[in-house]
Parts: C-alpha cells; structure tokens; sequence
C-alpha cells in the first residue's frame, strides 16, 4: 500500500472522532484530510476528489450517514463509503448497495477500537474491497436453499475472511494453511456462486453474495 489513502470522518460523538483521527493518522499510509461532526458540515467540505474515503458515522445530530454517504457518492461515483454505528444496521446498509455506483463497506464502533480491524479496513475499502464487520460475520450462516449454503464448510471460511477485507496471505495465515489454497477456495467459490470475471470485482461480487445469502444471521 504505497499511495496515502485521504480520508475524511463524519461523527457527532467527539471521543470517537478523536479516536478515529489519532488512530488513522498514526499510520504511514492514510491522511485524514476531513473531521467534522455532521452532515452539514461534510457537504461544505467533501468536494469531488477531495476524499478517497468517506468514514460515515449512521446516526448524526443534523441528518442520517446513509443519506449523506448517496449524496456524496452521487457527487463523486469514486468515493468509497465505510459506515460507522453502534448499533446492527445491515438492513439500512444492504438497502443501498444495488444502486450505489461503488459498494459499501460496513464496520460497528466496537470493532472501529481495534486498531488493526480498522486499519485493514480502511486499506482494503480503498483497494475496492467490500468490508463488512468481522463480529457480525463471525455469526453468519447461510440461508437454506442459497447458493452460499452449497459452499463446504472450508470454502464457507474462506468466504468469511474475505468478507472481513483480508487478503489471500491473511486468509493463509489465519487458516494455517498456504495462499494456494486459498485461491483454489476462492476459485470454487466463484465457480459455485456463479460469478464470473476476474480480479476484485469477483471478490466484491462474492462479498456481496454473502451479504444477500446470509441476511438472516445478521438479526441479533
């Protein structure tokens, strides 16, 4: 990861803001550029380009981080989203990812205090990943009938991981086992949901899948 990845944060809770901009600044490799507590300040300084990632926290003082993160993907179709919330809101978060012109990322408050889940976040939402919430997705499983469900248990795994925003090595390294199986997994995996392509966008497309294919399990 050798470009600086410009961030701007949206959070009206200022301990949190705070936390976010020390623990992102810290890093090499990210630049926080904007931090504001509400929405009507980010639409004053989130200009097209200005961001490469908007960390958008869902319940603000003076408006909704789902609407504004449209508004601002609307204005610049390149800008990566993550949402931020303290709270289970993968209803508000699958509902704007089919007409979204770049998909989601999505991770809690609690997960945001672990430098390193935020981190990877951040790294891999910039990269075009989709990143969702490593709690909740511990907690996944498939829908019965789903195309997910047709997965092995260990291709299910993988599938997990890669939803979490780990890379092939990562998945490796936290499986115990080499990168080449992890692409020979990841190659099943696509075969089985039927996604075609290469690159990101069928690693997008399989997290997407399990978005859709497991939304029962994210009822807490």
């Amino acid at each position: 990861m050798d470009q600086v990845i410009r961030v701007g944060i949206v959070e009206d809770e200022a301990l949190m803001r705070g936390m976010l901009e020390q623990t992102l600044s810290a890093e090499e490799n990210i630049r926080v550029v904007h931090s504001v507590p509400g929405a009507t300040e980010a639409r004053l300084v989130f200009t097209p380009g200005s961001v490469d990632i908007a960390m958008l926290d869902v319940h603000l003082a003076d408006g909704n981080g789902v609407a504004l993160g449209v508004q601002l993907q609307r204005q610049d179709p390149d800008l990566a989203v993550m949402l931020l919330s303290s709270e289970d809101v993968m209803g508000l978060y699958t509902s704007v990812q089919e007409d979204a012109p770049r998909a989601w990322s999505y991770l809690s408050k609690r997960s945001s205090f672990a430098r390193d889940v935020l981190v990877r976040a951040v790294a891999a939402t910039a990269q075009g990943q989709v990143v969702l919430d490593p709690y909740l997705v511990q907690r996944s499983e498939p829908r019965a009938g789903s195309a997910v469900a047709d997965l092995t248990p260990a291709q299910f795994g993988v599938l997990r991981l890669v939803a979490e925003g780990l890379s092939n090595q990562a998945v490796a390294e936290r499986l115990g086992i080499n990168t080449r199986s992890v692409e020979s997994h990841l190659k099943s995996i696509y075969q089985r949901l039927g996604i075609d392509g290469d690159g990101s966008n069928r690693r997008v497309a399989a997290v997407l899948a399990f978005i859709e294919q497991t939304g029962r399990a994210w009822r807490t």
